[in-house]
């Protein structure tokens, strides 16, 4: 399983988030709740992020943040804490579903839509797929 780490790199307007993963980079402005996000879950050691642009697509958010945690107790944390960041920082209280068995948990907090899943119940779902997100690195 590959682990995310974020680097940031500050480039004019929009912070570089690289998540080492095989190839992908995120990029997000710098103090959005995007960037809060994705360094957030960084600080937590989510594994395997990934951010789906669904400005344009949809209208329920401008991002979908899809991470893993090793356990229900991971999970659980990182959704916990990252409500109680989001609304420490002044982005508001963020709407928090799947807390008791934390096997997916969904964070709404507004403009991006995190969903944090234990490895299996993320590979059973697969919402990449669903999105259409990363169809070209399996052909």
């Amino acid at each position: 399983m590959r682990q995310a780490q974020a680097i940031p790199a500050t480039t004019g307007t929009a912070t570089i988030i690289s998540m080492t993963t095989n190839t992908d980079t995120i990029i997000a402005k710098p103090g959005s709740l995007h960037a809060f996000i994705l360094q957030q879950l960084d600080d937590d050691q989510a594994q395997d992020v990934i951010s789906i642009p669904l400005e344009g697509k949809s209208s329920i958010a401008d991002h979908m943040i899809v991470a893993s945690g090793r356990s229900t107790r991971q999970v659980a944390a990182m959704a916990t804490k990252l409500g109680e960041r989001l609304k420490q920082e002044g982005f508001g209280p963020a709407r928090i579903e799947g807390l008791p068995a934390a096997d997916w948990v969904l964070i709404d907090a507004g403009d991006v839509v995190v969903h944090l899943f234990r490895p299996e119940v993320r590979s059973f779902y697969n919402l990449e797929r669903m999105w259409g997100f990363g169809e070209e690195e399996k052909n």
